[in-house]
């Protein structure tokens, strides 16, 4: 279970994500774990981005925007760095503070050049790849900014008010969804159903078809690609119980009885 305090950070100095992960076995509900879930939640987000770079992004994807310099973008870029070469990245927030700090510490730490900017007109067009991870509830990443081939994947909007795209970057892309009906209510693509701007039949294929070989990823060089993530319980529950795994081994934590 999770909660969202958006003013955790300038008021408590807390993370945005506050909740507990309770872990039972499935064949008799005996409890195994309770787990806070913020680092659960954090991190099984970046996983997602990277699977869907995997299989989305293009193989020569070497620049990367990030926008939103709180944990969820030092997590985003990480994950992307596993799965991409990138030699570059941008970092964007409205608190100038959050952009250094981050480029700052994933400089060195990634090994890759990394750039504050106050201009996503200027970053954004020479980058492959643009993550979107804030609270934002008014669409600030345009279409015209994306170069062709562009994949980005859309990570804040976790609820109906929240929108970080202009709506017509899905109507005029290829859209991946981690959830159809979940999007369709709380994602980007709500709001580009909302304006009528596409339908839910023009939603490319969920993530976990690609993966499965169902769908196909990328088709061409050209193609911009959005991935819709808005996070889903079966993801957390599958990266607790890997956690919960490695504490039994590891014989760390306290276990329940």
């Amino acid at each position: 279970m999770n909660g969202n305090f958006p003013a955790n950070g300038q008021r408590f100095g807390l993370p945005t994500i506050q909740g507990v992960v309770f872990l039972a076995d499935g064949r008799n509900g005996e409890p195994l774990a309770v787990m806070d879930s913020i680092e659960i939640t954090v991190l099984r987000t970046g996983a997602a981005t990277a699977v869907a770079a995997k299989h989305l992004a293009h193989v020569n994807s070497r620049v990367a925007t990030v926008c939103g310099c709180g944990n969820q973008g030092r997590i985003q870029l990480r994950a992307l760095s596993r799965v991409l070469r990138l030699e570059k990245a941008f970092a964007w927030d409205l608190d100038v503070s959050r952009v250094r700090a981050l480029a700052d510490e994933l400089s060195a730490e990634l090994g890759i050049e990394m750039e504050s900017t106050e201009d996503l007109a200027r970053a954004v067009p020479m980058s492959d790849v643009c993550v979107t991870c804030t609270p934002s509830h008014a669409p600030f990443l345009l279409r015209e900014q994306l170069r062709p081939g562009a994949f980005v994947a859309a990570v804040g909007s976790d609820s109906p008010d929240k929108q970080e795209l202009d709506p017509s970057i899905l109507s005029s892309g290829t859209v991946v969804v981690d959830v159809l009906d979940q999007c369709a209510t709380i994602g980007e693509l709500h709001h580009a159903l909302e304006a009528g701007l596409m339908t839910r039949e023009g939603v490319h294929a969920e993530l976990g078809e690609i993966v499965a070989g169902r769908k196909s990823g990328r088709r061409s060089n050209d193609e911009t690609i959005v991935f819709d993530s808005t996070g889903t319980a079966l993801q957390d529950a599958a990266a607790a119980v890997l956690v919960y795994e490695k504490a039994i081994r590891d014989g760390i934590g306290f276990l329940m009885t």
